[in-house]
């Protein structure tokens, strides 16, 4: 079992990193340039990694899947998203969604 000062150490140590990964990236932007290739690229594999952890979210609870109620609220949060509603609502309409398709008695 770690102590107290090690869990700090490793706190404070991925704190700092964190920091000085995400420090870096505004300071090395005028000094690297990727090809415009490799930039539609990682605009791409964003949009695909977000969409996997939205799946992978959305459809599966523990080692199996989700059920109905999980899914359908997400769906309807997407909808929402794509209707421009504000965030609040897209939060809270996904949420009662789920909430009151689980009240009725699907999982």
């Amino acid at each position: 079992m770690p102590t107290v000062t090690q869990l700090l150490a490793a706190t404070l140590g991925l704190t700092a990193g964190t920091f000085l990964l995400r420090l870096s990236g505004p300071l090395l932007r005028t000094r690297i340039t990727f090809p415009p290739q490799a930039e539609r690229l990682l605009e791409v594999s964003a949009v695909v990694l977000l969409t996997a952890l939205v799946a992978v979210t959305a459809l599966t609870e523990g080692t199996g899947p989700a059920g109905v109620a999980r899914p359908a609220g997400v769906l309807l949060g997407g909808v929402l998203a794509w209707r421009r509603a504000p965030f609040l609502v897209v939060v809270l309409g996904a949420a009662a969604a789920t909430a009151a398709l689980r009240l009725i008695g699907v999982k």
